[in-house]
């Protein structure tokens, strides 16, 4: 929102882009500045009305929980503000805390457990009242308004990495084996505009890792995926994978194709901790 300009948006409009992706992250100015943000409350919420009046016709709003100092009352009345918007797509995902970031190595107090289970539950509700559904881990959306792009990333199919800094993900067939490339473009702006082949680097997924980056894509999917798919992605067997028979046992995985139960869905980062290795 803090680099929002009318004109540059407009042209991105008349230029054909129907989608627009907006990191509000929150409506409330104190967490904003927690956060380093360099926008404010009240320029998200122009960017994203000045979105709608340019006739962007998918609007996604990202918003963040369990922000330093953040209480439930906070949360949802962040949520709340997002949906008196109307965009029809909402990214809501708790914060984490990466490697070489200044939170790592300086850690703000954050929500406990039980607050973030509360937070996490009233939002479900509060989305689902307004009627959003969630297919994806941190996706909430209108009916028949999940995100193409989104959907294919998260069932581990290809996409081209276009502009400066740009990821992308290609498969290919060489000697009759299936091979994950993934390639990275050059970062700087201006190096990427000179160069011929803009290509900072690019690797083939060791076929020991593909089981797990599989996973972690598709069982972020409320739906899953069909069991077919692991082999169409990959190039592997999925009878090799031990995990999911002991998963399936446990009650976190259903028997009929590749998809979380409820309980799995919920405590998916230990569904994935059994695919490592």
């Amino acid at each position: 929102p803090g680099i929002f300009e009318v004109a540059r948006f407009a042209g991105f409009r008349d230029a054909g882009v129907n989608r627009l992706s907006i990191g509000v992250q929150s409506f409330d100015d104190g967490c904003l500045q927690r956060l380093g943000r360099v926008h404010n409350a009240q320029q998200a919420q122009v960017a994203i009305s000045t979105a709608k009046d340019l006739g962007f016709e998918h609007i996604n709003v990202d918003l963040m929980h369990g922000l330093p100092g953040q209480t439930l009352a906070m949360a949802r009345a962040d949520l709340q503000q997002a949906i008196e918007l109307g965009p029809d797509h909402l990214s809501w995902y708790q914060l984490t805390l990466e490697p070489n970031t200044l939170f790592h190595s300086r850690p703000p107090v954050l929500p406990d457990e039980d607050d973030l289970v509360d937070i996490q539950d009233a939002g479900q509700e509060l989305l689902q009242a307004a009627g959003f559904e969630q297919y994806e881990i941190s996706a909430w959306c209108q009916p028949d308004n999940a995100a193409r792009h989104n959907l294919n990333y998260w069932q581990f199919g290809d996409y081209l990495g276009i502009g400066a800094g740009a990821h992308g993900k290609v498969s290919n067939v060489e000697d009759g084996q299936l091979r994950v490339q993934r390639r990275v473009k050059l970062r700087q702006p201006k190096a990427y505009l000179q160069s011929v082949q803009p290509l900072a680097s690019h690797h083939y997924v060791p076929a020991a890792d593909l089981p797990l980056e599989f996973f972690m894509n598709v069982l972020r999917l409320r739906e899953g995926v069909p069991d077919k798919l692991y082999a169409q992605r990959t190039g592997l067997s999925l009878q090799q994978v031990a995990a999911l028979s002991r998963l399936r046992q446990r009650g976190l995985l259903v028997s009929e194709r590749l998809q979380t139960t409820p309980l799995g869905w919920r405590f998916l980062n230990e569904v994935l901790a059994d695919f490592e290795g």
